[in-house]
């Protein structure tokens, strides 16, 4: 039987596309992102226009892999999923996630996550991801634990976001 990557009934991942332009640039300009990153200045239209034109978007040309999480029933594109600092040695790498505000807790973010874990341990035979999460921030942990994410460790006062230092859980999965 035939297995159909990066797509189900509801959504699917696909490569960026030119058009993904002011979806990135909102998703990477939100302030709410920043604190979770390292990140500090806003994005320009012209920085992510030249992103979308230089990436090969291959995981392994590029160490790192976004994809753009689309609704099937409209074909609006509504979040990105990435695989980042991605280690062929080691067939790691650390994912991120973010939905747009309009479409969260819909059960988008659960379905890519699981998408992208499918594709990246039965297609590109990656060992393990990881994630970091704020351990205050209880829907991605909730998110990441629901989809085989276990909590290995804890970073003190990781973050620092409105003058006061976050702890971040380290979670990872490990395929089979």
């Amino acid at each position: 039987m035939k297995h159909t990557y990066l797509t189900n009934d509801r959504i699917r991942l696909r490569a960026m596309e030119p058009e993904d332009l002011e979806l990135i640039f909102r998703l990477e300009n939100e302030p709410d992102q920043w604190n979770i990153s390292n990140f500090t200045v806003p994005y320009s239209r012209y920085a992510v226009k030249r992103y979308l034109e230089e990436t090969k978007n291959d995981l392994f040309a590029d160490q790192e892999l976004r994809l753009v999480i689309v609704r099937c029933a409209d074909g609006v594109a509504i979040g990105t999923i990435d695989v980042i600092d991605f280690s062929p040695l080691h067939k790691r790498g650390e994912v991120g996630i973010v939905v747009g505000r309009e479409h969260r807790n819909e059960g988008y973010a659960k379905e890519a996550l699981q998408l992208l874990c499918d594709y990246v341990f039965d297609y590109l035979c990656l060992k393990q991801l990881v994630a970091h999460v704020p351990t205050d921030n209880n829907v991605s942990m909730h998110l990441f634990t629901s989809c085989g994410f276990v909590q290995c460790g804890v970073l003190k006062e990781w973050l620092f976001v409105e003058d006061t230092y976050r702890d971040v859980a380290l979670l990872q999965r490990i395929g089979s």
